[in-house]
């Protein structure tokens, strides 16, 4: 187990190498769930997710051993990032495999941090199959995303920020994926402050940090998609099931929506673009599947902000759908130069605003005296949706949810 004096040394390796992310408090959250919430963003730390750390920590601690052909590493994403910055810090050549499936955005943000990226696998595993067979053939050094001593120590930093920053934590909420991130910050923040309870959070489509921590070890578990992609691993690692079986409080599980309600949350309330991963921890607090005392000083890890901006505008466009603030409604009306502004008056009247209108008359089941009006609108909440509903009708509009709920 990686223990507090080796935190403490990567974190005097990693001086000036990596970023002191800021512990940022948040009235809107605190005001929500009673306790004291801050946030820890490492979406501003370098290749904007808390990744380089580890990565760093391993490159630098083992700077003599590393292989002629440089580091070699498999990721979809932050760990690839993470290692290709800290490779170019290092001055040494960075291989990147990457699953075939991986985002375009991704694939250039690892090329412009200066790797080599080779697209082979249909999963991350066969990525990282591929990975250790191409550092034995081409002599170089492989990077564990989170297996690794020197990769914990790395990640365990910002437990050693976040108790600088805020001596009296009571509870630290973090991403799991593989582990090395939790395993890491419950080490530094065990040491320190034994009576402050640490909490992992999984997205429910991989719980495979739960399984092992419910049943007694590392399990192998189904990975159904996810929009916290950078968590998604199906087994927690072997040299981190220990440190979460010892010093980690409980794993949550959160579902997608309650993923993309944080990440509209983080956006709309904070201004901090967060990837699913990162905003997981709020999502299990504002869900209740962290129980929080009132006052209690909360600290959410957002772990990061690398979210592929197609998958970013889906997001967020059905969060705000979920969430009451944009519906779209059917209307069937008689053709006339009065009955479409008739309609949008109505809507006027109740506070709705029009952002899309699309006419449709040659549908089958169409009378030809009769169009159709799909209309997009905001709103303030549920309530006001049902009211905007409701307000249509009074004015004798048959409105209906559209598609049908």
């Amino acid at each position: 187990m990686v223990s507090l004096a080796e935190i403490q040394a990567a974190r005097s390796l990693l001086e000036r190498k990596v970023i002191r992310t800021p512990l940022v408090y948040s009235p809107t959250f605190s005001d929500m769930t009673g306790a004291e919430v801050y946030l820890k963003l490492e979406t501003m730390q370098k290749a904007g997710s808390f990744k380089v750390r580890g990565a760093a920590n391993r490159i630098f601690g083992r700077r003599s051993e590393i292989g002629r052909g440089g580091v070699i590493a498999a990721s979809a994403g932050n760990h690839a990032q993470g290692v290709a910055v800290a490779a170019a810090m290092a001055g040494v050549a960075a291989t990147i495999v990457m699953p075939e499936w991986v985002s375009l955005s991704k694939q250039e943000a690892t090329v412009g941090y200066g790797a080599r990226v080779i697209l082979r696998g249909s999963s991350l595993e066969e990525s990282i199959a591929y990975a250790k067979k191409a550092a034995l053939d081409e002599d170089m050094t492989f990077i564990h995303p989170y297996d690794d001593p020197l990769v914990i120590a790395g990640q365990g930093t910002i437990g050693l920020e976040v108790l600088e920053d805020l001596p009296d934590v009571d509870i630290v909420v973090v991403p799991v994926g593989g582990g090395g991130l939790i395993a890491g910050i419950a080490t530094a923040v065990k040491s320190s402050r034994p009576g402050a309870r640490v909490v992992g959070v999984q997205a429910a489509a991989c719980p495979s940090a739960a399984e092992a921590f419910r049943g007694g070890g590392p399990v192998t578990v189904e990975a159904l998609p996810t929009i916290a992609d950078g968590i998604r691993v199906k087994r927690t690692g072997d040299l981190t099931y220990p440190v979460v079986r010892d010093l980690v409080d409980g794993v949550v599980l959160v579902g997608e929506q309650a993923i993309m309600e944080a990440m509209l949350q983080l956006l709309e309330r904070k201004k901090v673009l967060s990837e699913g991963a990162g905003a997981a921890p709020l999502a299990a607090l504002l869900s209740r599947g962290v129980a929080v005392a009132k006052r209690e000083k909360v600290v959410l890890v957002i772990s990061g902000g690398n979210v592929d901006t197609f998958l970013l505008e889906r997001i967020l466009k059905k969060g705000l759908y979920a969430s009451g603030r944009m519906l779209q409604l059917a209307v069937t009306v008689e053709e006339g130069t009065h009955s479409l502004p008739a309609l949008l008056q109505a809507l006027a009247h109740a506070g709705g605003v029009v952002n899309r209108i699309d006419q449709e008359r040659s549908a089958p089941d169409l009378p030809v005296h009769q169009m159709r009006v799909i209309l997009e609108l905001e709103a303030r909440g549920r309530h006001h949706r049902e009211a905007l509903i409701a307000a249509l009708h009074e004015a004798g509009f048959a409105a209906r949810p559209f598609p049908a709920d």
